[in-house]
Parts: C-alpha cells; sequence; structure tokens
C-alpha cells in the first residue's frame, strides 16, 4: 500500500517574523516556474507516481505557500497531477497569509484544487503583529476570510500566537472574542517560544524582550480551551481546536503515525519505518535536483524504543489518548489525582487522555511513561 498523504514544503515568505525559524527563502519576486521544475524532478526521483496511492491529502506548507499566487499554484498544481492522483473527497491545504489573499487569487487556488486555507492571523493587535514583523494587519485578516468564503472556501483554519511578552501590553481576551466573531471552523493556538537563531532570540540575548511568565502561559491556554470549548469547539489535539467533524485530516496523519511522503526543501517523510528529511537551504535542495541528485540530508530508522516514545507522546498529545498496560496504572494515579489525565471511557480506565492542565506538562508526562515502559 502506497502513501496516501503528502506534505509539499513552499518556503517563499515576504519577511522572516521575529520568531520564525522554519526554512524560508525570503524573496520580492517569487521564482515559482522554477520551483514547480524542482518540484517535478523531486517528485520524479521520489517515484510518486508508484509510491502513492490515491491521495486522501495534499498539504502546502511553509513558508508562506500563497506566495505563490493565483498562478503559481496552479502550475504547482498542475505539475504535481502529474504524478499524484487524488481522491474525490481529498482535503487540499494552502497555507495562507492575509496579505496574499485577493479575489483573483482565491478563484485561481480554486480551480486549481485547494478546498480548505490556513490562515495565519497571529493576532488581531496590530502592535503586536508589527512586533511580530508580520505583513499584515487586523484588517486585512479581516478582510481575508470574507474574501476566502465569498471565493467559496469556507474550509479554513485560522492560526494565533498567545503569550507574547507582558510589555507588549496584549490583551489575549479581546483576541479570542474577535477570532469567534469570524466563525472558522477549524483554530490553531501556538505558544510563543524563543529560538536562537531568530530575530526575538537576537533581542533576548541582548536583553530587550523576555518570555512571558509562566503562569501568564497557562493562563492564556487555560482560557482558550474553556472559551473555545463553550463555543462549540473539540479541543481534539494539544493545539488544535475544531467543530465537529472538522478536524485537520493531514495534521491527524502524522499524530496517528501514519506514512507520508515529503516533498520540497526541509520537508519530512515517513515510509512506515524510516524517517527522511531533505535539505533546509533552498538552494542546497535545487542545486542536487540541478544535477540529477536526491536532496535528502539524512535519515533514521525507528528502533523500537523510538517507536515506544513516538507511540506514548503522539497518543498522549490527542484526545483519543493512550492504552495503558498492565501496571501502568499505579505509575499515572498521582497524574489523575492532579487532574493531568482522566479515562477516555470513563467505564474502562485502561485508555487516557490528557486534560488542558496535563496538556501543558505533557513533554514530562510522556517522558516519564516512556521511561518506565523502556525498563519493563
Amino acid at each position: 500500500m502506497g502513501y496516501r498523504h503528502l506534505y509539499l514544503h513552499v518556503p517563499f515568505c515576504a519577511r522572516r517574523c521575529s520568531y520564525c525559524d522554519f526554512a524560508i527563502a525570503v524573496r520580492k519576486q517569487v521564482p515559482w516556474r522554477a520551483f514547480a521544475d524542482s518540484v517535478d524532478a523531486e517528485l520524479r526521483i521520489r517515484g510518486a507516481s508508484q509510491s502513492c496511492d490515491v491521495l486522501s491529502t495534499l498539504y502546502l506548507g511553509g513558508g508562506t505557500p500563497s506566495r505563490l499566487g493565483g498562478e503559481g499554484i496552479e502550475r504547482l498544481f498542475a505539475t504535481l497531477h502529474q504524478h499524484i492522483r487524488l481522491d474525490a473527497h481529498a482535503e487540499v491545504t494552502l497555507e495562507a497569509n492575509p496579505e496574499d489573499v485577493s479575489a483573483e487569487a482565491v478563484a485561481a487556488w480554486r480551480r486549481a484544487g485547494v478546498n480548505r486555507v490556513s490562515l495565519g492571523v497571529q493576532s488581531f493587535n496590530d502592535r503586536v503583529l508589527s512586533w511580530m514583523h508580520r505583513v499584515h494587519d487586523a484588517g486585512a485578516a479581516l478582510r481575508a476570510v470574507d474574501t476566502l468564503r465569498a471565493g467559496g472556501i469556507d474550509a479554513m483554519s485560522l492560526d494565533l500566537i498567545f503569550a507574547a511578552p507582558d510589555t507588549l501590553e496584549r490583551d489575549w481576551s479581546d483576541d479570542i472574542t474577535r477570532l469567534l466573531a469570524l466563525a472558522p471552523d477549524h483554530i490553531s493556538l501556538y505558544g510563543l517560544t524563543i529560538e536562537p537563531h531568530t530575530p526575538l532570540g537576537r533581542w533576548r540575548a541582548r536583553g530587550e524582550v523576555e518570555e512571558a511568565p509562566e503562569e501568564v502561559y497557562e493562563g492564556q491556554f487555560l482560557e482558550s480551551h474553556e472559551r473555545l470549548r463553550e463555543a462549540g469547539f473539540e479541543h481534539y489535539e494539544v493545539s488544535n481546536f475544531a467543530r465537529l467533524g472538522r478536524r485537520a485530516r493531514h495534521n491527524s496523519a502524522y499524530w496517528q503515525n501514519v506514512p507520508y511522503l515529503g516533498i520540497g526543501p526541509s520537508a519530512h517523510g515517513f515510509d512506515g519505518s524510516e524517517r527522511r528529511w531533505n535539505h533546509a537551504a533552498l538552494a542546497a535542495w535545487e542545486s542536487a535536483l540541478c544535477i540529477g541528485g536526491d536532496p535528502v540530508e539524512g535519515a533514521e530508522t525507528l528502533t523500537s524504543p523510538n517507536r515506544e516514545a513516538e507511540m506514548v507522546y503522539l497518543g498522549l498529545r490527542t484526545i483519543d489518548g493512550l492504552e495503558l498496560r498492565e501496571g501502568e496504572e499505579a505509575r499515572v494515579a498521582t497524574w489523575r489525582r492532579q487532574g493531568w489525565i482522566v479515562s477516555v471511557d470513563e467505564t474502562a480506565g485502561s485508555r487516557i487522555r490528557c486534560t488542558a492542565s496535563g496538556w501543558l506538562r505533557l513533554d514530562a508526562l510522556a517522558a516519564d511513561l516512556t521511561a518506565l515502559r523502556s525498563r519493563s
């Protein structure tokens, strides 16, 4: 059985956001024709026409795939369709920034086959957006949502970042209120983290900024959990909320450890036993393909301990939970008393899931249970 999920990394951005440490390429003019040609070359190297079944999901992430514009997306999809087939009900997601959303672009995306957009809003506070080095303002985000719906794309996920530094005096409650007013069917919320090799990391090194206190991070996460649940959203994964039946199918495949094909600079792929990853830099990825080489930078075969650790971590990060093994209930009894886990089915306690408070301790809980299993 071949791949049913494909991730394509599109690295282009108008500007590097202050918090971003992803593999991106800042370009004023996006070379979408050359990029499509390189994607075509990698798909041939991967033997995608033979290795892929009819795809259930296709996800264009980045970077900012919407920077390709309407014509670039249509060209890219024409290239993809030379190698892969999509199920009639496939989820086809495009990551977009508000400033790239126009009626013309949305029409082209629809013609290409896009039926879902993940929109990088990040905040409705213009001061915060400027500090994050975002190109758009709050008004652009509102207009983008209206334009997407008018163009026939109703399935959308809106992204926000919480736990901004206190010095910005951001009103997180107001951001949640404005988010809910847009009535999306999916929401992703990410806590701000400061990575060393980013503008934000350099600001911290110079003493110009500090991360939000732990209690602020926790308070905003828990407030989001409560308010979005009250509004009818299912908090189905540590960072993700969905209306009934609107879970992100592509990302859910990752959390279920399902094989997927990764194409593009820095893209990771998983065939069920081995993970591989491409050169992160656009130039290195393109150069390898230009001479007929494989742009893969590295690979690892998962060992039994690796698989065990991933099973525990992935199980605990979703509300589908993790099945406990014999003798493990005593180990997690303290977690229950602290309110960090509950049983998935209250009539049978062998399968557990994290509560919102438990998700704040996800790494520690997963490491603890993995260590126990490694000794048994």
